[in-house]
């Protein structure tokens, strides 16, 4: 916590809102004596989820999602077959 007088505050307030918004909590006295206090605003969060809150909302029917497991499967066993480097042309040598 850092403590200026009036005058400086007034000529610094550029600076001293910087620091505020780095964390610093400044006093402000006049004669020695504090009569302000600057400090950050605090931050408003937003929920930006709830939780649960679109159960229900979506339906899929279990066989056409079973179907689909298949079709995955079928295309990485396919990938596993595939060689990791293409055969080299022997024409290019």
């Amino acid at each position: 916590m850092r403590q200026v007088n009036v005058h400086q505050a007034k000529t610094q307030l550029s600076q001293l809102l910087a620091d505020v918004e780095a964390g610093e909590v400044v006093v402000i006295a006049r004669a020695g004596k504090p009569i302000a206090r600057l400090t950050a605003e605090p931050v408003e969060r937003k929920v930006l989820r709830q939780p649960g809150a679109m159960k229900g909302e979506f339906v899929w029917d279990e066989e056409s999602w079973k179907a689909g497991d298949a079709e995955i499967l079928e295309m990485f066993e396919e990938s596993i077959n595939a060689p990791l480097f293409p055969p080299e042309d022997d024409e290019a040598s």
